[in-house]
């Protein structure tokens, strides 16, 4: 039977199709904003959904993660969206996980790398599983300041809290990185305005992107307008789609 395609991939026009990172400082609101995700199921690794009506699996340890997975992939159940809450504690146990199964206490204690390279290979697995299955896929992180060096001297990004290997492993599979951030105006009266928001677009100074390119650089942190501003663009987007070849555009009328 013939592996290659024959016709391109349609790009995916739901949220129930993404992998989408959400991080910033706690309590701003990114499990709030999650919890309105279609179908939303809460694979939560800490507490702190005790004031959201959701549903959710405690999740304790790599085992308990990967029985959910298993449970999930089966399909048997309403849930469109996985939400990971918190993808830190997530790969924790994913350390565990492999430390115990080799019976040592660190990964330097096996070979040169080996260790390191089991622990993100086997992380990556899991993700990589969860983001092929029919549903959303969303990522909690909180955030953490980084010295960066530059040529023109130091300067601070703020990065998910994510191990350096992990965080380029969510990073290189996320359809979306949401930055949850407090944007600060100065009002008519010279008073400062605060506003909770979402950056979307890569920053020198902190982590972002939009790979579907359809939301603004910049929204309000919440669900409604993060959703109404994806729609919107998927809508728009739909709606100047060239026409297929062979049927050409018919020609202006005559002035």
């Amino acid at each position: 039977m013939p592996l290659l395609p024959t016709t391109k991939t349609a790009p995916k026009n739901s949220l129930a199709d993404l992998t989408v990172l959400v991080y910033g400082q706690t309590k701003i609101g990114k499990t709030t904003l999650c919890s309105q995700a279609e179908g939303a199921l809460f694979l939560a690794t800490e507490p702190g959904l005790n004031a959201l009506d959701v549903y959710q699996v405690p999740i304790l340890s790599w085992d308990d993660l990967l029985n959910a997975c298993a449970e999930i992939s089966e399909g048997n159940h309403p849930f469109k969206t996985v939400v990971i809450d918190t993808i830190d504690n997530a790969y924790k146990f994913c350390v565990d996980y492999i430390l115990r199964k080799f019976k040592v206490e660190h990964e330097s204690d096996l070979a040169y790398g080996k260790g390191y390279a089991i622990v993100n290979n086997e992380f990556q697995r899991v993700l990589t599983k969860l983001a092929f299955l029919p549903c959303g896929l969303f990522l909690i992180s909180h955030a953490k300041e980084m010295e960066m060096d530059s040529r023109t001297g130091k300067y601070t990004r703020v990065v998910p809290t994510l191990p350096d290997k992990a965080r380029k492993i969510v990073l290189g599979m996320a359809d979306m990185v949401l930055f949850c951030d407090l944007d600060v105006q100065t009002g008519g009266d010279g008073e400062p305005r605060v506003r909770r928001v979402i950056r979307t677009k890569p920053s020198l100074y902190y982590e972002a992107g939009d790979r579907t390119g359809r939301l603004p650089e910049t929204l309000d942190l919440d669900f409604p307008s993060f959703l109404e501003a994806f729609n919107a663009a998927t809508a728009a987007k739909s709606a100047t789609k060239p026409q297929s070849a062979g049927k050409p555009a018919p020609a202006a009328a005559s002035k």
